[in-house]
């Protein structure tokens, strides 16, 4: 299939192509502002399917709304004719159509020029009245308070904050990728008044947004990760974090280090405890401690080591002997006192897993030889 792409270098355009070409689909037509005019004859004649994408929404002077938004429209619909072609068309517009200003007349405009050539020439159409957008690559200041907002925080720059309770109505770009290709196998949602949707639409404040994205940014020095139980927090925890600089994708941890080796948390969370990782010299034991209801997990990724443990009350010792050829997981239970021991003739690197945060008040930790 052969599928025009107009807006093809934009926000929405950008992605769609990237998971359209992930579907196998490669007869992709790109055209774009910058793109030679001559191509949209050669492209309006021989596609199969339509996405119109190209639009303006920040122009530099007002009457550019109506220029990009419907103009375009009228310069594409008019070449297409002229090819006789009879390609499906999904254009995307926006909820402002419904609102009285600059922007929502050209939106409005472009949507009911569709319909009149849909119906004069026979055409299936989906028109998509879109929501604020959110996701990897979008222009901060320019698409969405969400690019804007992940921006500056991820550059360490200043947000700006009118009302914290102005709510938000967000649609994420891969959902709206995988409902634009669904389209092409005719399985777009349709609304009763004949507009088609996003499934899945995300609310919230801007407050709340804010807050959210100054958590994940701040999990750098904390090393608290928030839950990224909600689909919602877990795309924009993914968008913050195509957002940072390329020279900002690193941050360092605290390796505390001592006679034995060194040992550093990586990641800690309410809900499933947190991770840590150490490195320890040639026969040297880490451990010989036990917990009431503290419970870990012990995976050696490289060099050989003794796990040793022992119920509390009872002279019995049990060993395991691991190595990095295997990856072995040790699960510590609670009411054992256990050890390991570098066993090998080169450093000890362990990787280990607790069922809750540190807390020195409460450590649930008690020194027992195992």
């Amino acid at each position: 299939m052969k599928i025009l792409i107009t807006g093809s270098k934009g926000f929405v355009g950008k992605n769609l192509i990237a998971e359209l070409k992930n579907k196998g689909y490669t007869d992709i037509l790109e055209y774009d502002v910058d793109t030679e005019p001559a191509l949209l004859n050669q492209y309006a004649g021989k596609c199969e399917f339509i996405y119109h994408l190209a639009g303006v929404n920040r122009p530099q002077e007002e009457q550019e709304f109506m220029t990009g938004n419907y103009g375009f429209t009228v310069t594409l619909l008019e070449t297409l004719q002229k090819y006789n072609n009879k390609a499906p068309i999904l254009l995307t517009s926006s909820i402002q159509a419904e609102l009285d200003n600059p922007y929502g007349h050209s939106k409005k405009a472009g949507e009911d020029l569709l319909k009149t050539y849909a119906t004069t020439q026979g055409i299936r159409t989906m028109i998509y009245r879109l929501p604020n957008l959110f996701g990897k690559w979008a222009r901060p200041n320019y698409n969405s308070v969400v690019a804007t907002f992940c921006h500056n925080i991820a550059n360490d720059q200043e947000i700006k904050i009118n009302d914290p309770k102005a709510e938000l109505r967000l649609a994420y770009i891969d959902d709206v990728v995988n409902e634009f290709i669904a389209a092409i196998k005719s399985k777009e949602n349709r609304n009763p008044d004949g507009f088609c949707y996003i499934p899945k639409i995300y609310e919230t404040t801007v407050g709340e947004l804010a807050e959210k994205l100054g958590a994940f940014k701040s999990n750098r020095k904390t090393l608290i990760m928030p839950s990224l139980l909600a689909d919602f927090d877990r795309a924009l925890y993914a968008t913050l974090l195509s957002y940072f600089p390329q020279d900002g994708f690193s941050y360092t941890l605290d390796m505390k280090r001592d006679d034995r080796g060194w040992l550093a948390e990586f990641v800690k969370s309410a809900s499933f405890g947190q991770i840590f990782i150490s490195k320890t010299k040639p026969g040297i034991t880490r451990g010989n401690h036990w917990h009431h209801t503290k419970v870990e997990k012990f995976l050696v990724i490289q060099g050989q080591a003794v796990i040793k443990f022992r119920k509390i009350d009872s002279h019995e010792l049990i060993q395991y002997h691991v190595n990095s050829d295997k990856l072995e997981v040790l699960d510590i239970p609670v009411g054992y006192t256990h050890s390991i021991t570098n066993t090998g003739d080169t450093e000890l690197i362990t990787l280990f897993w607790a069922g809750e945060t540190f807390n020195a008040e409460k450590p649930d930790t008690y020194y027992l030889e195992a």
